[in-house]
């Protein structure tokens, strides 16, 4: 049975980082498209950015883009979100997901969410 293990998260000051990680366990495929995605209180869940199985293509959101960094580590099996000069509007929940492809619709297996909050 596939497993993602979340950690990191909690509360930092704006313009602070923080990094979240998650682990993928169990399952049989040899690699997994890794994305987070993250849910504020009354919005749809979104997705900051994915990496591929291939580690050629990396997505990110318009709202993250040059501030979060994706990556994988050397196994392909833990996926890290780098996020930089956080801001108040990156409070929410975060998830990570994998599957066969970045696309929230194809990613089967989720992580349980960590909770980001972003204030002063």
């Amino acid at each position: 049975q596939v497993q993602l293990v979340q950690s990191g998260g909690g509360l930092v000051q704006p313009g602070n980082s923080l990094r979240i990680s998650c682990v993928i366990s169990g399952g049989r495929l040899v690699s997994y498209a890794l994305g987070w995605f993250r849910q504020a209180p009354g919005k749809e869940r979104e997705g900051p950015s994915c990496v591929s199985r291939s580690n050629v293509s990396v997505y990110y959101s318009d709202s993250v883009k040059g501030r979060f960094t994706i990556s994988k580590d050397s196994t392909g099996f833990t996926v890290y979100l780098q996020m930089n000069n956080l801001q108040p509007e990156d409070t929410a929940r975060y998830y990570c997901a994998a599957g066969h492809y970045c696309d929230k619709s194809d990613m089967p297996w989720w992580g349980r969410g960590t909770l980001v909050t972003i204030s002063s």
